[in-house]
């Protein structure tokens, strides 16, 4: 299911700040090569993270799943300067061209990448986080939320992407099994009582969580 009309998103792109120089680079290498290209975040949404890092001004970012590192070179143009950009990917191949990426940034010296299970890297970092974007695997999303939101400065943010799953979320019955785990965290998030949040139609679907 297409969950936003392909005119809709060529307007949003043509009036949306174009990337800049690496992030075309990133993209169009992610497209040309990897299987699974549509993961990357893109120019709107890619807009949109750099946006919300930049009115926060976060001392500390967690990124959970960095794939080929677009989403990690938005989010860090909004660091202040004494800030660092943690980003954990499980997959070797994915952090190796992640690396290469951020090494080409400004700022390869705020962006640390880890590499392995998010669950078992998390508690190991001991920091407090300003904002935090969980766009990692569907089933592991409530668990990487409850894991994290402690560790979430009082007004910080929690961004997760893809929770429309591609209109799946929105069928009757629910039936895969990466829609019905987006589900069960969007329907967590919506009773916990510790945040408040907002659903965005930016992309596969955002969800804003800021923590009370």
């Amino acid at each position: 299911m297409d969950i936003l009309s392909p005119l809709v998103q060529s307007y949003a792109d043509r009036f949306s700040s174009p990337e800049d120089e690496l992030l075309k680079e990133v993209a169009a290498q992610t497209q040309a090569s990897h299987p699974h290209a549509h993961m990357l975040s893109g120019q709107v949404q890619g807009k949109f993270l750099e946006m919300v890092s930049t009115l926060l001004q976060p001392r500390r970012i967690l990124e959970i799943g960095t794939f080929t590192g677009y989403s990690a070179l938005c989010l860090v143009k909004g660091l202040s300067k004494d800030g660092l950009l943690h980003t954990i990917e499980l997959r070797p191949d994915d952090a190796t061209v992640a690396r290469a990426n951020f090494d080409r940034s400004n700022a390869p010296e705020k962006i640390i990448l880890h590499t392995g299970n998010a669950l078992e890297i998390i508690p190991t970092l001991k920091e407090t986080w300003d904002l935090v974007f969980i766009d990692a695997d569907k089933v592991g999303y409530t668990d990487y939320y409850e894991l994290v939101l402690p560790a979430v400065r009082q007004g910080g943010v929690i961004l997760a992407d893809n929770v429309l799953f591609h209109g799946q979320v929105l069928e009757q019955p629910i039936t895969g099994k990466s829609a019905k785990a987006i589900q069960a965290f969007n329907e967590r998030v919506q009773q916990d009582k510790r945040v408040e949040n907002v659903l965005l139609t930016i992309r596969d679907g955002l969800l804003l969580i800021r923590k009370k």
